[in-house]
């Protein structure tokens, strides 16, 4: 079985390659476009220290059992944590939550400096006023290239006052509009 070149147009990156210059420019305009919601997942190192940052690959995977995912590159400065603990907390954003998303999309050294998270189960760092939470186990890590697809199996969570959803869009943070 032969199989022909590629027509010259097409992508030159493959799943076993990095991308391409042209392969990564419509990769990004692809997913500028893409409307996400935005998370917080938050976690402790070793020594305690709370580390965390703003995601917006949160995505449920199954009910039974309950199974979140998110996504985060290996060279993130809350990886090492992520990559060593066991636990972690997911936060969901509503509109009012839009500086605690900046915060931790931040510079990493003050994401925890301010009243804006307290310490829930397991010691974890919660941020405070946010639309739910959710805690739970690291039950696998899935390295893919420099990245890492992280599941959790959720084991509590609560839920704040209801607001309008947190989208990230075209690299800004938006609230919904009408309805289709």
């Amino acid at each position: 079985m032969s199989t022909a070149p590629p027509p010259a147009d097409a992508p030159q990156g493959t799943p076993d390659s990095p991308a391409t210059p042209s392969d990564l420019a419509a990769f990004k305009n692809a997913f500028r476009r893409h409307a996400a919601g935005v998370a917080v997942i938050t976690a402790l190192r070793a020594d305690g220290t709370p580390v965390g940052f703003t995601a917006t690959s949160l995505a449920s995977l199954s009910a039974v059992p309950p199974l979140a995912t998110f996504n985060m590159a290996m060279s993130a400065s809350s990886w090492p944590a992520i990559a060593e603990t066991d636990r972690v907390v997911i936060h969901t954003l509503g509109v009012r939550n839009r500086p605690a998303a900046e915060i931790m999309a931040g510079d990493n050294a003050i994401r925890f400096v301010g009243d804006h998270w307290y310490r829930g189960p397991h010691g974890l760092p919660v941020l405070r006023d946010v639309t739910a939470w959710m805690s739970g186990r690291i039950v696998e890590r899935v390295q893919v290239h420099n990245n890492a697809v992280v599941v959790v199996q959720i084991e509590e969570g609560g839920l704040g006052e209801r607001d309008d959803a947190l989208l990230y869009h075209e690299r800004t943070y938006l609230k919904p509009g009408e309805r289709a």
